[in-house]
């Protein structure tokens, strides 16, 4: 995972420089100062994780929901029982400012963007995995098409060829354009070629992957 970022939101400054150079001593995010009044829209792209202490009680609930429509973890750090955060954001993790808390927030922090990391590559992987199941229906689907485009080529070749053969059945300005199609033909025909020597490779190489599994495994079994 790259450098995270954690926005830490407090009304009281001297507070979160006491948080973030603890947190500095143990492990090197980068931070993000801001104060409750100015934190209403969060962008999720700049941040990995939010702090929020010390806000003033008319800012906190609309800080928690703007957090909330972030879908970024919260760490709340709390002085007093009974805070109803959870009401206001229910994922809120709450911190109280008991004795050894700052080494509780470093590690909630660190296990709350390692979740979050991991949901970020787990997200990467479907899509990747998408487009691989994309191109493999698209490589079938030439498969299966292969037969019928190299017969409709053959037509295509097979009569340009005996257009060609005949020059004054056609007017003159019609031969370039006969053999453009040709030659067209010709290339699609090469690609096609191409196509099905790389579909022997891949079966071949497909074929020995497997004798080596198979040869591992008898190896593997000798030896037990």
């Amino acid at each position: 995972m790259d450098q995270p970022t954690v926005l830490m939101i407090s009304d009281e400054a001297e507070f979160a420089r006491s948080v973030t150079s603890f947190w500095q001593t143990q492990e090197s995010p980068a931070f993000t100062l801001m104060s409750g009044d100015l934190s209403r829209n969060p962008d999720p792209d700049q941040f990995d994780l939010a702090v929020v202490a010390k806000v003033q009680p008319k800012f906190l609930v609309p800080v928690l929901r703007a957090l909330e429509l972030a879908g970024k973890p919260v760490i709340l750090i709390a002085e007093r029982e009974g805070f109803a955060a959870r009401e206001a954001q229910p994922g809120v993790v709450v911190i109280r400012q008991h004795e050894g808390w700052m080494e509780s927030l470093v590690l909630v922090a660190r296990v709350a963007m390692g979740h979050q990391d991991a949901l970020a590559r787990a997200h990467r992987a479907e899509i990747a995995n998408a487009a691989l199941q994309r191109q493999a229906a698209l490589g079938r689907y030439m498969l299966e098409m292969r037969h019928s485009m190299n017969n409709a080529l053959t037509s295509v070749l097979g009569n340009s060829e005996l257009l060609l053969l005949e020059p004054g059945v056609l007017p003159a300005n019609a031969t370039g354009q006969i053999e453009t199609i040709r030659n067209m033909a010709l290339r699609m025909h090469e690609i096609l070629q191409r196509f099905s020597s790389f579909e022997k490779e891949l079966s071949v190489l497909e074929k020995q992957a497997e004798q080596d599994k198979r040869n591992k495994s008898q190896v593997a079994a000798a030896g037990l």
